[in-house]
């Protein structure tokens, strides 16, 4: 039987720390598939295909809008000598009538025991920029639920916020459940933003439930960004341009 496509109707939290607070929680809908498989997939759901819903291979791995998916992985993992990886997951929010944005995807590597050995961190800005991070043990052992992994930030993702300081990832990938932690650090500011949610095999019914709560879908996700941005202008944080990105795709 082909695997089946998760579905993680889930809650984001940032929290902007420093002298101009700003803090926001919403709910937002993932899929999790495995991305060099044929996937079992309820009607409503496209893979490189049309759907209500959808996931292509041209949002993810590369450029946006010219991704290559799992292959773009399998290069980035060789690059970086990263062996043993027999499953690469995708973590990602879906398209809705056609229409994607994604702050941030990750690819999960796992091990042929299923063990999480790598994570790329697939980041984008709403400039049409993109910039991933990679992240694992430098012996290549399972990520714990209790990790943290380190990462310099070299990529603009919020005028807002300044291109220097590092994140902290922890990652905790069950059956059940996802769980990731993110904590950007510069001086006394800084970010914190999480991802949580149950995992359920995505449906018919949960498609449509989501199309009628959150119907916008990467619009929405839009929109809240621009108004979280205008929040911050209001409260008096400082507005930064937006540098050249980073010429490498990838970095660690």
């Amino acid at each position: 039987m082909s695997p089946r496509v998760d579905h993680i109707a889930g809650q984001t939290y940032h929290w902007r720390k420093g002298s101009v607070e700003n803090a926001f929680r919403y709910s937002v809908d993932y899929v999790l598939l495995d991305a060099e498989a044929d996937v079992q997939t309820p009607g409503l759901f496209g893979r490189n295909r049309r759907g209500l819903t959808s996931l292509h291979d041209a949002d993810h791995g590369g450029a946006p809008g010219a991704g290559r998916g799992a292959p773009w992985v399998r290069d980035v993992l060789e690059h970086h000598q990263i062996t043993g990886v027999d499953q690469v997951e995708l973590l990602a929010q879906p398209r809705m009538l056609g229409h994607v944005f994604n702050p941030v995807s990750f690819w999960l590597c796992r091990r042929v025991d299923g063990a999480l050995i790598t994570v790329i961190a697939e980041v984008s800005n709403t400039f049409g920029d993109r910039h991933s991070y990679l992240c694992h043990h430098p012996d290549l052992r399972p990520i714990a639920p209790t990790d943290t992994l380190k990462a310099a930030k070299i990529f603009h993702v919020s005028p807002f916020q300044p291109v220097e300081g590092g994140y902290t990832f922890r990652f905790d990938i069950s059956d059940t459940r996802i769980g990731i932690w993110i904590d950007y650090a510069r001086g006394d500011g800084g970010l914190i933003a999480t991802l949580t949610g149950k995992r359920q095999p995505l449906t018919n019914r949960a498609i449509l439930n989501s199309a009628m709560r959150r119907p916008l879908g990467a619009r929405r996700v839009l929109a809240l960004i621009h108004w979280q941005a205008l929040k911050l202008w209001f409260k008096g944080a400082s507005y930064r341009a937006r540098p050249n990105p980073p010429k490498k795709e990838v970095s660690r």
